[in-house]
């Protein structure tokens, strides 16, 4: 599920790049799926 999250705001990043749409909005979004899979995969248990 969180790697759909990732490719959901992905997605809707680069539709707002091409169709310049909801502005910054997208960008702060972005920033933030990145901000939490860093953490995530510092977090993360190793197997």
């Amino acid at each position: 599920m969180f790697w759909t999250i990732i490719g959901i705001i992905l997605l809707a990043w680069l539709l707002g790049l091409i169709f310049e749409i909801a502005g910054g909005l997208i960008h702060i979004l972005l920033v933030i799926a990145l901000i939490v899979f860093i953490a995530r995969m510092i977090q993360a248990p190793r197997r």
